[in-house]
């Protein structure tokens, strides 16, 4: 009797120090995720470049006629780039 009631106290220990580990990672990861994001909040990746920098985008008009949609899309859905 008595080496049963001290199985079932150790298995409940190895339980509860299990459900701390789980907690301690789980604690771990969140702040650890929590952390990246604030560092790539001050990361401004939309500002405009200094100094001599190439411009790669031309804007468009407004007016963009229906036929020149219809072809970019199609020339997406041929070649899918």
């Amino acid at each position: 009797m008595m080496q049963t009631a001290v199985q079932s106290i150790k298995t409940f220990l190895e339980a509860i120090l299990v459900f701390f580990l789980f907690l301690g990672c789980t604690l771990v990861f969140y702040y650890g995720i929590l952390w990246v994001s604030g560092e790539y909040e001050k990361y401004h990746r939309y500002d405009e470049p200094n100094g001599n920098a190439v411009k790669v985008v031309t804007e468009l008009s407004e007016n963009v006629p229906v036929n020149e949609t219809v072809r970019r899309f199609q020339y997406f859905l041929k070649h899918g780039e």
